[in-house]
């Protein structure tokens, strides 16, 4: 998934296929799949083992975990109106511009295309907005691999505001989109 690519190893040798995509998952909560969380008929242990069918490895390829709520009267009779997709649509090609601009020089257009050594290395943010990833590092709730694809989310974070770097806000953000209770 990684590479953008999928190689069949056999006998004669080995083929390549291009696989760039956009993977999108969804799942219920649990195996009784209720309309909210109070009417769950499950016991815990029936709901860790209904989620442990997504392995570890799928989910830590996962950037973006977001859990989504039924839809309520009063979440209906909210008064605010939606950003119309035209003003959404100029903030992403604005964000995309910057990531491109940025990865020209290596031949990338996107965050996403960009590898963890050089997240880390060259384009490395200071300790102070990598604290609270540093931590979840040190006391495993986040891989390496997590690592990384947390700063590519803070990198496109910080794109879509418009800043030259992510933040700790952007980096805690990203953080929140990989939270295991989401999945």
């Amino acid at each position: 998934m990684e590479e953008g690519e999928i190689r069949l190893a056999r006998r004669d040798g080995v083929v390549r296929y291009p696989a760039r995509f956009q993977l999108v998952l969804a799942t219920n909560p649990c195996p009784c799949a209720p309309a909210r969380d109070i009417d769950c008929i499950c016991s815990p242990h029936a709901r860790r083992r209904y989620l442990s069918r997504l392995s570890g490895p799928l989910l830590d390829r996962v950037d973006l975990r977001v859990r989504m709520r039924p839809i309520t009267a009063l979440s209906r009779s909210d008064l605010t109106r939606p950003e119309p997709t035209s003003v959404v649509r100029a903030r992403v090609e604005e964000a995309r511009a910057r990531a491109a601009q940025r990865w020209k020089k290596y031949g990338w257009l996107t965050n996403a295309e960009a590898p963890g050594p050089i997240l880390r290395r060259e384009f490395g943010l200071p300790r102070k907005a990598t604290a609270l990833l540093d931590h979840g590092l040190n006391v495993g709730a986040v891989t390496a691999r997590g690592a990384d694809r947390c700063l590519r989310v803070s990198w496109t974070l910080a794109d879509l505001a418009g800043v030259d770097g992510p933040t700790s806000d952007h980096v805690s953000a990203a953080l929140e989109f990989r939270d295991r209770r989401a999945a």
